[in-house]
């Protein structure tokens, strides 16, 4: 199963006037051990996790609060932090599978989630030139693809897209929209992009880690999950 280029255009649709109600977060290994019942009881109904960085690292804590999320109840999913300078797109997203990045349909599980921004240790754009990094987003996205059925939902910022990529609008038919902006709303998205999927518009609130929200209702959120 995967999403379409005509399921995505049914769900635009479907989106475009639903406001973003359904809240959500992102935890990483500096979340440690999370109460998921009392997330799931502070209103969260989904939650991304971070798996894999590059094709060495492992989230510690990625077991607890990858089963845990899903034992509370929450639809979750999985993220891996891009490292494009130290190998291979289709090498990180084969990494990244291995080590929790999968995606099934049973209705709780979100495809896996490309976190491509900027360098925390280094050039902005991992010394990559713009077709040089579209290249690498586009190696990972497909070697995802055809190994899980779904292509990845992509997280950034329209700045670091903008600057890194060229804007490029190679990947609005296909990859949902995980856009990053902490202000009272998502501004102006990526070249490619009509709406965005998912919104992380804090690094802090009512739940560990990351806030985010989703842009639809429950029903929307369960058939993103299922892939149809």
């Amino acid at each position: 199963m995967k999403l379409t280029f005509a399921a995505l255009s049914l769900l635009s649709t479907a989106l475009a006037g639903v406001s973003a109600t359904l809240k959500g977060l992102d935890v990483s290994s500096y979340q440690g051990n999370v109460a998921w019942s009392t997330v799931k009881s502070n209103g969260a109904s989904f939650a991304y996790i971070k798996a894999t960085e590059g094709t060495s690292y492992t989230n510690a804590y990625f077991s607890q609060q990858y089963t845990g999320a899903y034992n509370a109840g929450l639809i979750r999913g999985s993220y891996h932090f891009a490292q494009p300078a130290s190998s291979s797109g289709a090498a990180q997203a084969k990494y990244f599978i291995a080590h929790g990045g999968g995606w099934s349909a049973d209705g709780k599980t979100l495809p896996g989630a490309l976190d491509i921004e900027y360098n925390p240790s280094g050039a902005t754009c991992y010394g990559l030139s713009q077709s040089a990094m579209v290249s690498w987003i586009k190696d990972f996205s497909n070697t995802y693809h055809t190994s899980t059925g779904r292509y990845p939902v992509i997280y950034t910022t329209t700045d670091w897209w903008t600057t890194c990529t060229g804007n490029s609008g190679a990947f609005g038919a296909t990859n949902p929209l995980w856009i990053a902006r902490y202000s009272s709303s998502a501004g102006t998205l990526p070249n490619g992009w009509s709406y965005y999927t998912f919104w992380q518009n804090a690094d802090s609130g009512t739940f560990p880690g990351d806030q985010d929200v989703w842009n639809g209702d429950a029903a929307g959120l369960t058939k993103m999950a299922k892939g149809t």
